[in-house]
């Protein structure tokens, strides 16, 4: 061979193996990844592909892998980001979340070879608030423009009717079978016409709600098949089908809904729908080798064997509970052909972000616990070999693991701010006294662990001034049910607390403590503002069945005769401090300053059998009452309004239970702590859990 035609073949071998490298990323249109990009004409010459058996012709000098993004529910990101909800990110950090996930997908795609991104759904938090679709349609736009395709799916949160439960066929209400297409505004903003301008779009259903994907790396094709809530059963016929007519593709099943988490919030919980999934789609279609899913909040994996005896690895993630509705975590999925394996990691690109001064011990930027952070190893040519023998790669030589790039690009630069020390309790007196204190609620020195509450007992206020008695039994209520317990809050100086036992909410069976008609604490509106602290912990055999809005702290009386009031459920109290059915910590108050309607504060899940410090911040300076987790500020506060309105003799204060229309009712169930109320906003050093100068 001549050196010109030599020089002239070498060129052709280069130029071929650019273009088989190139398929990594040719359905999703990106440039080159930076491993690739990085790769020399010698390196391209050297880079050898896998035999028809899966033996490499050599050792591999590289590693061959690729991320996928997974945006977990961010309905929280396009809630408050809206004028509507006061533009809290925007104005507190100068940035927002969702916009800061998908805008790091686009500036990171290709160094960290991120051929494609799934949404997990509940895109929206209320459906039918235009302005948050509008934040949402703004933020996966950054991911059309720079040509990065993903595929999406509806929540609960995004469609008119929401059912939490998968019905038989013949009574498919609230399944995508029986939605007003025409009405929904999922299919509004995320039309099949916007899907289609994705390069690896290829089908949706009738419907409209489910929808798959192929997208290509380094010579492999996979499927993602991402089914909305509640789908019918035509829409898992559909799926199904879908399958069939890709014989060889391993397919991702995203889903809104499939895996639940636990009680300890780390262990993997099946739930009905789930299951349902699994034995009409998953089980006996061996393609399905791992699922995605958020709704339940937490994270979780489970490994479930599918009727070949393969795995199938399950996998729950869903941050909207947490710091900031999320805090903008998110996930990669780095598919490491070259090592068999998929490693998972969790971060956020918002926290790194943010202004120094905002940062907190609850802004982590990358997450570290094992059920956020962990391998599933996976022999890929044995796991597909049923579907697709002649499994095959193309090698790169030149290619480093992704996550560990991305971890130290993340946090270069970035100190994450330290938890505050704790300071235990050096004795019963061992808190800050605070002037302005109405009430404070305390068991008293020297209970007896276990000893029953006898009605007309006293739980003492440390001023002095307004003591709670146990009311009357009535209906099923039992004295035994209440008890005195040495258990407490690691930061209570408080002795011990008050148990709640055998509140059922379907029997109406309840116990409270109230103050005397005479309290003083009864006339009090709190015009300088007020500092709520309640030490809780709801029982570990809580169910949303008997014990859904369990009251820790209320107000006897109708709110609806407070003067001037506009607002629902006339029949409730002025006061609602409650768990909801979701457990969530609620704070609903008329204010003072407006008794035409009431404001609420919610929490994220908490969960049972685990102490917790409840403090909500009433300020008029602030123009804002915040409620705070274990010291972490809710993203669901209220603004605008102060105090709290009152009849006075006619509305005693409540521990224990709640109060509709002259009934006793929705009792909690657990443990409740000290309860203080201060006639003024307070800072954390000012509260319970800090300790006397």
């Amino acid at each position: 061979m001549s050196d010109t035609n030599e020089t002239r073949f070498t060129l052709r071998r280069i130029a071929d193996r650019r273009q088989l490298l190139r398929g990594a990323a040719s359905l999703s249109m990106l440039p080159l990844t930076g491993a690739l990009a990085a790769c020399d004409d010698d390196a391209l010459l050297n880079a050898k592909p896998t035999t028809a058996t899966g033996t490499a012709a050599a050792a591999p000098v590289g590693t061959t892998s690729f991320s996928i993004a997974v945006l977990p529910d961010t309905q929280f990101y396009s809630r408050y980001a809206t004028v509507d909800e006061n533009r809290q990110f925007q104005r507190k950090y100068g940035s927002e979340p969702f916009a800061a996930q998908t805008q790091w997908i686009v500036d990171n795609a290709q160094a960290y070879a991120i051929p494609f991104v799934i949404h997990l759904g509940d895109v929206v938090d209320q459906v039918r608030k235009p302005a948050q679709w509008a934040v949402a349609d703004a933020a996966m736009k950054r991911l059309e423009t720079a040509r990065i395709p993903y595929s999406i799916l509806a929540g609960n949160h995004d469609v008119l009717y929401d059912v939490d439960y998968h019905v038989p066929a013949d009574q498919q209400a609230g399944t995508d079978s029986q939605r007003t297409l025409s009405s929904e505004p999922y299919l509004t903003w995320f039309p099949t016409s916007r899907a289609q301008n994705q390069s690896t779009f290829r089908e949706r259903d009738r419907t409209g709600f489910h929808e798959y994907h192929i997208f290509e790396m380094y010579g492999v094709k996979f499927m993602v098949l991402s089914l909305s809530w509640r789908i019918s059963d035509a829409g898992i016929l559909w799926a199904r089908d879908a399958i069939r007519r890709n014989p060889t593709l391993p397919v991702i099943l995203a889903n809104h809904q499939l895996l639940n988490i636990d009680k300890d919030g780390k262990s993997p919980l099946e739930t009905d729908y789930g299951l349902m999934l699994w034995n009409t789609l998953i089980r006996d279609n061996d393609q399905i080798f791992m699922t995605l899913n958020g709704h339940h909040h937490g994270a979780a994996l489970l490994t479930k064997t599918n009727d070949f005896g393969n795995p199938v690895h399950e996998m729950v993630v869903d941050y909207q509970m947490a710091y900031q509705g999320g805090n903008a975590l998110m996930r990669l999925y780095e598919i490491d052909f070259s090592a068999n394996k998929i490693d998972v990691m969790s971060f956020s690109p918002w926290v790194v972000q943010k202004p120094k001064e905002t940062l907190n011990q609850f802004d982590r930027a990358v997450l570290e616990d094992a059920n956020n952070r962990f391998t599933i190893n996976i022999d890929f040519k044995k796991r597909f070999a049923r579907f697709l023998p002649s499994f095959a790669y193309t090698e790169m030589t030149a290619g480093v693991p992704i996550l560990p790039r991305v971890r130290t690009a993340l946090l270069s630069g970035y100190t994450e701010p330290a938890a505050p020390a704790e300071v235990l309790p050096r004795d019963a007196d061992d808190y800050p006294k605070i002037a302005e204190t109405a009430a404070h609620w305390r068991v008293a020195s020297g209970i007896v662990d276990g000893k029953i509450v006898q009605v007309g007992e006293t739980l003492p206020d440390a001023t002095g001034r307004n003591p709670m008695t146990r009311v009357p039994l009535s209906g099923p209520a039992m004295v035994e049910d209440v008890v005195w317990s040495t258990d407490r809050h690691r930061l209570s100086s408080a002795p011990g607390s008050v148990r709640f036992r055998n509140t059922d909410k379907v029997t109406a069976r309840s116990s409270a403590f109230a103050t005397a008609t005479n309290a003083p604490i009864n006339a009090a509106t709190f015009g300088a503002g007020y500092t709520v602290e309640a030490f809780i912990k709801i029982d570990a055999n809580w169910t949303v069945t008997n014990h859904r809005w369990g009251n820790i702290l209320t107000r006897n009386g109708n709110r609806g005769k407070l003067p001037g009031f506009a607002g629902g459920d006339r029949e409730a109290p002025p006061v609602l401090f409650a768990i909801s059915s979701l457990r969530e910590v609620q704070w609903e108050v008329v204010p003072a300053s407006n008794t035409a309607y009431p404001q609420a504060n919610w929490s994220g899940e908490v969960m049972v059998d685990t102490w917790y410090h409840i403090a909500i911040v009433n300020d008029p300076v602030a123009n804002e009452t915040i409620l705070y987790v274990d010291g972490a500020p809710v993203l669901r506060n209220s603004a605008g309004q102060v105090g709290i309105a009152t009849l006075a003799a006619d509305m005693p204060w409540v521990l224990g239970a709640a109060w509709w229309d002259g009934a006793r009712k929705d009792g909690y169930f657990g443990h409740i702590g000290e309860v203080r109320i201060v006639a003024k906003p307070l800072a954390n050093t000012q509260w319970l859990t800090a300790r006397r100068s």
